[in-house]
């Protein structure tokens, strides 16, 4: 078939590489408005960490379900993951001005307990991410490796759950910046190794990562987790379904939000002992 989105080099990218990028999937012009919406969330609720850690903001605020369901995004997803679409996630990553925040290298497979790495994410820019801004950082061709051994580090300036980090080395030489401007989006597979360094930039580095799962894939970790179905059909019910706010911070949201948020802690500390300190 032909693809929706992408064009035949970037599917094959893709595929080899474990990562594709520029793809424009809104315009800069929208990634500037999405980007008022975050920071209005922010200084509304006085900032957006302790909410939702960046976790499943999509039941929250209808600007992120509109940019996780938007119909180029998903086009440019069907591409490489197929027609059945699972919104499982959402993180945000934002890097002040100047600071010292980072993102150790690691495969996002790691602790999230899916049972299979047919799982997309989709890195979107609303500020623009160079390499000057601390831009995502990858290894072409690690996606076909085996799920590496991590280490926890809780490092306060990592900006991952568990500041984790792959335990073996890796040569920066072959790793490949992905620059991206406001609204265009990288693609990458789950078991792809990647980082970032920190912004020495003027400007913030916004992105909104939204994590796409093909229906067949299970939670092996723990019972109960759930999913939004954004296209095509889910012929296997392993996730509950959801369903994006009506408004900002509807109720009944903010009530599945929390349901969901315990039980995705519980995932991602699994067989950690004691409460990280960062927390």
């Amino acid at each position: 078939m032909m693809p929706k989105r992408l064009t035949d080099d970037q599917v094959r990218t893709y595929r080899k590489d474990g990562f594709v990028h520029p793809v424009r999937v809104i315009s800069a012009a929208d990634a500037a408005d999405y980007r008022r919406r975050f920071e209005a969330y922010e200084r509304k609720n006085g900032g957006w960490y302790e909410l939702s850690k960046g976790q499943k903001l999509y039941l929250l605020q209808t600007w992120v379900a509109e940019l996780a369901s938007h119909a180029a995004m998903l086009d440019a997803v069907e591409d490489v993951l197929g027609p059945d679409i699972m919104v499982w996630g959402t993180s945000l990553f934002v890097k002040e001005a100047r600071d010292q925040a980072f993102v150790s290298w690691h495969q996002d497979s790691t602790y999230w307990g899916l049972s299979k790495p047919d799982v997309v994410t989709a890195w979107i820019a609303l500020s623009p991410a160079t390499r000057a801004s601390g831009c995502m950082k990858m290894i072409p061709g690690s996606h076909t490796w085996k799920q590496l051994p991590h280490r926890d580090t809780f490092d306060a300036k990592n900006l991952l759950t568990r500041g984790q980090e792959i335990e073996v080395e890796v040569d920066e030489a072959d790793a490949v910046f992905l620059e991206l401007q406001p609204g265009e989006a990288s693609l990458h597979n789950i078991r792809t190794v990647h980082g970032s360094e920190p912004n020495r930039a003027d400007d913030r580095r916004i992105g909104v990562a939204v994590r796409y799962i093909a229906p067949h894939v299970k939670q092996m970790s723990a019972e109960g987790d759930s999913a939004w179905l954004v296209r095509g059909e889910d012929r296997f019910g392993h996730f509950i379904h959801e369903a994006p706010p009506k408004a900002d911070m509807d109720k009944a949201a903010r009530a599945e939000h929390a349901r969901i948020m315990a039980l995705r802690q519980g995932v991602l500390y699994k067989n950690v002992k004691g409460k990280p300190a960062h927390l």
